[in-house]
């Protein structure tokens, strides 16, 4: 019977240390500690009960061991949970650079919406995480060591003007440039007599012969032209000598006929019909012995010393881009090879099934390897050349109902800015509002900071709302 009694006298102290500890007794203070004594001491450090040694949620008022042989872990009256909050004006105090700093309450290390009024660790064993007055204020900065800092890797950057070239990357073809394209037409009933070495893909010389033909309206013209040239009755009157000439040119007889008439006063049975520019022949309709109905189309040629690049836009861009702006062409053909050009025109519609705009670059093309419809890549700088505010495209934090930076205040303080951007181009963009010259700004781990803003935001709605 006494060892009942005995057992349960034990029983009702440990029952009583821990619901002591429980209430919430304070921890005497250091003077009351030195004159208790080491047996006091030894006291305050003994066990109140035992826990599993992987944090788990199992415990014991006696010494005791996992399935796998290991010791439950002892826990001392100071590490257990307490639920006493303690007053303001007793709240530990720490010195940083000779200013006393007062501990506002302590969170949970691994970020959990959990505070404590005093020390305290976690379940694994970790110590709760200090939050001093100061470090979190409301004007919605935050506030770091320079410990995680230093491990988070944020740097800053100072605001500054720099020239930003914006490149705008779009594909094309290579068209001929309507301007240098000829065609050669019969304006009256014609027959072809012979056809000069020349076919679809050679290239030509002005002046240089393609055919030869016989015209029946232009032997009658040369006639009664070459007669009015040589009568003494009406030779001296130029009138009449510029009206027979006016109806040569009027079937575009060429220049050269019309001065072997005037030259050797003989009517030409055949005319010498040349290439009226240099370019390649891209058509070839002509055939000895043919009837060529009037209007109808012998030969077509085209220069191809300038070309044209026509470039489709994104309507996203087309904002930017403007007649006269410099476009670089990379002809797919000629890889590492360069072709520069203005941007002549701006077709005035968009493309509905691919949202497109069509821009014109005039390129030239001297030693004629820009082909028709080639496949080209164009860059448009769209830069100015005036130098703008701008901040490295890392710094901005886009959600994209709205853009913001963190302005490092110093001492460890960031201060989360709303920005207005602009341009952007070479690794940076243009700030137009929010920040000024200057300012530093986080340019990596931003978002590390944000997170840690937001958290920090939570605790504080948290511990404000567990406030009685």
């Amino acid at each position: 019977m006494s060892r009942v009694m005995i057992a349960s006298a034990a029983a009702a102290l440990i029952a009583a240390a821990g619901i002591g500890f429980v209430a919430g007794a304070r921890r005497p203070p250091a003077s009351v500690i030195a004159m208790a004594g080491p047996a006091a001491a030894e006291e305050i450090r003994a066990p109140i009960y035992f826990q599993d040694p992987d944090g788990a949620p199992l415990y014991s008022l006696t010494p005791r061991k996992t399935p796998d042989g290991r010791d439950y872990r002892a826990v001392p009256a100071s590490a257990d949970v307490s639920f006493d909050e303690q007053a303001p004006e007793t709240m530990p105090t720490t010195s940083a650079g000779g200013a006393e700093r007062k501990i506002k309450y302590y969170r949970n290390p691994m970020g959990l919406p959990d505070t404590s009024p005093t020390p305290k660790k976690d379940s694994m064993g970790m110590d709760y995480i200090a939050v001093y007055e100061g470090d979190d204020t409301d004007d919605g900065s935050v506030k770091l060591s320079p410990g995680k800092i230093q491990r988070t890797g944020a740097k800053s950057e100072p605001a500054a003007k720099r020239v930003i070239r914006t490149i705008i990357r779009a594909p094309g073809t290579i068209a001929l440039d309507e301007r240098r394209i000829s065609v050669i037409s019969m304006r009256s009933e014609s027959f072809v007599l012979k056809v000069a070495d020349v076919t679809t893909g050679a290239h030509v010389v002005k002046g240089q012969l393609l055919m030869e033909v016989y015209i029946p309206a232009v032997s009658s013209a040369a006639a009664e032209y070459l007669a009015t040239i040589t009568s003494k009755a009406i030779s001296a009157d130029t009138s009449y000598g510029r009206g027979s000439r006016q109806r040569l040119m009027n079937l575009d007889v060429p220049e050269a006929a019309i001065a072997a008439i005037e030259k050797n006063r003989n009517v030409l049975t055949s005319i010498e019909w040349t290439a009226p520019r240099d370019g390649v022949v891209l058509e070839r309709n002509a055939i000895e012995g043919m009837r060529v109905q009037p209007g109808g189309v012998m030969f077509r040629i085209a220069d191809h010393s300038a070309v044209w690049a026509l470039i489709d836009v994104a309507e996203r861009d087309l904002g930017a881009i403007a007649i006269g702006q410099t476009a670089t062409v990379k002809a797919r053909s000629f890889p590492g090879r360069e072709f520069s050009g203005k941007i002549e025109a701006i077709y005035p519609e968009i493309n509905k099934e691919t949202r497109t705009a069509r821009v014109r670059v005039d390129l030239p093309n001297p030693d004629l390897v820009l082909l028709h419809d080639m496949y080209v890549d164009a860059e448009i700088d769209t830069g100015n050349g005036d130098p703008v505010l701008s901040i490295p495209q890392s710094a901005v934090m886009d959600s994209g109902s709205r853009q913001a930076v963190f302005v490092d205040k110093g001492q460890g303080r960031f201060e989360p800015r709303d920005v207005k951007l602009g341009q952007r181009g070479d690794g940076y963009v243009e700030v137009r509002k929010g920040v000024a010259e200057g300012e530093p700004v986080v340019v990596s781990a931003n978002f590390l900071i944000d997170a840690e803003s937001n958290l920090k935001a939570a605790l504080k709605g948290f511990s404000e709302g567990a406030q009685p």
